[in-house]
């Protein structure tokens, strides 16, 4: 038997619910979150994540946009008070010097929401790529590990063992 007729063999011996490895299956996935959050997880057959992504990056936007309107709302009544007027809705409740912490609090806060909605953003990117890199690994129910029993040769003893058999 040649080469080239074992592997004819070789191919027409694989299983019916085989499927072929796709090398750009994985940066097809991750391109697609990158263009959509979660057409990468669609693309990759896990629906049940897509609610997810947009929970976390719902939750984070919501953040970024409370933070900014406080922010705003201490900076507009700062800005009045150094203008003069004494109407804004902080008045005699909260010091100037209040209103300045209270600006710097709200900014910070924004910032680290909009990392926080970045950092969501690109996990979202490498489970798409990763999730579509495990879906190509075999991993079906024959993989097993068996009992060895055999007689050395030479004493004449057993020896005892397991096995572990990997079909590739």
């Amino acid at each position: 038997m040649t080469l080239r007729t074992a592997q004819i063999a070789k191919v027409d011996s694989l299983p019916k619910n085989y499927t072929e490895y796709n090398p750009l299956a994985p940066a097809k996935a991750a391109f697609y979150s990158a263009v959509l959050p979660g057409l990468g997880q669609a693309y990759n057959k896990r629906y049940w994540k897509i609610p997810i992504v947009y929970a976390a990056l719902g939750v984070s936007t919501y953040f970024i946009v409370d933070n900014q309107n406080e922010y705003t709302r201490y900076r507009d009544a700062y800005k009045r008070r150094l203008a003069g007027h004494t109407d804004d809705e902080f008045y005699g409740r909260i010091s100037t010097e209040g209103l300045i912490n209270a600006q710097k609090q709200f900014r910070r806060n924004k910032e680290i929401s909009i990392l926080v909605t970045l950092g969501i953003y690109v996990l979202n990117i490498i489970d798409a790529n990763v999730d579509a890199h495990l879906q190509q690994f075999n991993v079906n129910k024959d993989l097993s590990i068996h009992p060895s029993f055999d007689v050395n040769e030479y004493s004449g003893k057993a020896n005892y063992g397991l096995s572990l058999n990997f079909n590739f």
